[in-house]
């Protein structure tokens, strides 16, 4: 995998062999989510997938930033207490991974219920001279960062050409670069925004709360910390120094997924450009929103637009096809021999820093394979591709069969009834045309044209496809 922090692609090996342990930073519940939030998840959620069919235990936790300064003035706006916005945003975040079958994290612990381990790091690092108090009695607790001579190993850059820190008020910092590992309690803060520490009362910082939940649950030393691009410097940088700078080990290996962009610019509450989960779900399908973000390459930006859902929705039903169309075959299938290898191409690309797009690309090889097959009557070649196809879209997250998609209407259980409709309609066909009635043979074919369906003369026979 390629490492952030090293830059270059390494070889991936667990402290603990056969377990491997995840934390990725997740939401901070401020507003509802949108597509370049869930990229991350997707991502992640297959990556999880791919270890645990390669033999893993995994243990995946993703936070959840349930009190900041957003929270804080977005509930202000709203009118409501900050706990119960910060609640209300992340059943929306959980109602969006549901939408694209993002399996449940092993835990995910929130900001607020981990205080105590918080106020430990922090006198930890105090002790150990790499962050003080504001002298100012206010409350702030800073990290020094030039106590830590590392700082910026992750991003790259030097203390001398970052600038001021601004996730703080700049009051009792010794530089301005230092970062809030603790923010004092303001004059207007909701009394049940703050917490007693031995510094005076306030809330967490947000890059202090992701070691202590990190630290808590996967120990001082654990394999992979993920997140977004965009969370690499200040926010990852952050918390490599303060754990660190505790004695910790942390993370071995960093890895970083692209931005979902809109116009070339990063998806973003900020700039307005943002694209509603639940409505792209609505519009083209969970599991074609999730092949549109799960294709890619993780660490290769994506451009939105309603061409490329479209595309993945085609391309899903591409895949959808040959399933139908095996199923309908299956019960002449020759009994099988045993599991079933994925291809081995498959394998190779998943295996070099989870090459999504190779992986996608032996899918529909796989696909194309398996109808020539059923066009041959060659039933154990067909047999061997619709097991293949489903074992590498278990991977992906899009097996229509999965748990995950249970309930759900979709094209896999939808083209066996629309299959045989249409069947019957391009019998009509043929019989036109055989009688050389082109009128009633054209009238079919737009009748179908005008629900979406084309029709495409081969030299086997009329084909129909989904248009989308």
């Amino acid at each position: 995998m390629y490492d952030s922090v090293q830059r270059k692609v390494v070889e991936f090996a667990p402290l603990v062999p056969g377990e491997v342990s995840i934390y990725c930073c997740g939401a901070t519940v401020q507003g509802a989510p949108h597509l370049g939030h869930v990229r991350k998840e997707v991502n992640f959620d297959v990556l999880r997938r791919w270890l645990e069919h390669s033999g893993n235990r995994v243990t995946m936790l993703t936070n959840i930033t349930d009190i900041d300064d957003k929270i804080l003035a977005k509930s202000a706006e709203a009118g409501r207490p900050w706990w119960a916005h910060a609640f209300l945003f992340e059943a929306a975040f959980h109602e969006a991974f549901r939408a694209l079958g993002v399996r449940l994290p092993t835990y995910e612990p929130r900001a607020t219920g981990h205080i105590p381990e918080m106020i430990e790091l922090m006198a930890i690092l105090i002790e150990r001279g790499h962050a003080y108090a504001a002298a100012d009695g206010s409350g702030d607790v800073y990290f020094d960062v030039r106590s830590w001579p590392s700082y910026g190993e992750l991003s790259g850059m030097k203390i001398e050409e970052m600038t001021a820190a601004e996730d703080a008020d700049p009051r009792g910092k010794r530089d301005p670069r230092d970062f809030a590992l603790w923010k004092g309690a303001k004059p207007g803060d909701p009394d049940s925004a703050s917490w007693e520490t031995p510094w005076g009362r306030g809330r967490p910082g947000w890059h202090l709360e992701c070691s202590a939940m990190a630290g808590k649950y996967l120990g001082d030393a654990f394999d992979i910390h993920g997140g977004g691009l965009d969370l690499r410097f200040p926010h990852h940088e952050n918390e490599i120094a303060q754990s660190k700078a505790a004695g910790r080990g942390f993370a071995s290996y960093w890895m970083h997924n692209a931005w979902v962009t809109l116009a070339g610019e990063k998806m973003s509450k900020s700039l307005g450009n943002t694209a509603d989960v639940l409505a792209a779900v609505n519009d083209h399908g969970g599991r074609a929103v999730r092949l549109y973000l799960a294709g890619p390459h993780y660490r290769s930006a994506i451009e939105l637009s309603e061409a490329s859902l479209t595309e993945a929705a085609a391309q899903l039903a591409r895949i959808d096809g040959f399933l139908s169309r095996a199923k309908a075959a299956s019960a002449k299938f020759p009994e099988a021999g045993g599991p079933v290898a994925l291809p081995v191409a498959f394998t190779e690309a998943m295996d070099d820093d989870l090459g999504t797009p190779g992986a996608l690309a032996t899918v529909f090889n796989t696909v194309k394979a398996g109808n020539v097959a059923l066009d041959a009557g060659d039933l154990a070649a067909a047999s061997l591709a619709h097991t293949e196809v489903l074992a590498m879209l278990d991977i992906f997250g899009l097996n229509p069969s999965a748990p995950e998609w249970a309930g759900a209407e979709t094209e896999a259980e939808l083209l066996p009834v629309v299959d045989g409709l249409v069947a019957a309609l391009l019998e009509q066909r043929t019989q036109a045309r055989t009688r050389k009635d082109w009128a009633a043979a054209d009238a079919i074919r737009d009748q179908l044209a005008a629900i979406g369906l084309q029709v495409t003369d081969t030299a086997d026979g009329p084909r129909w496809s989904l248009e989308k």
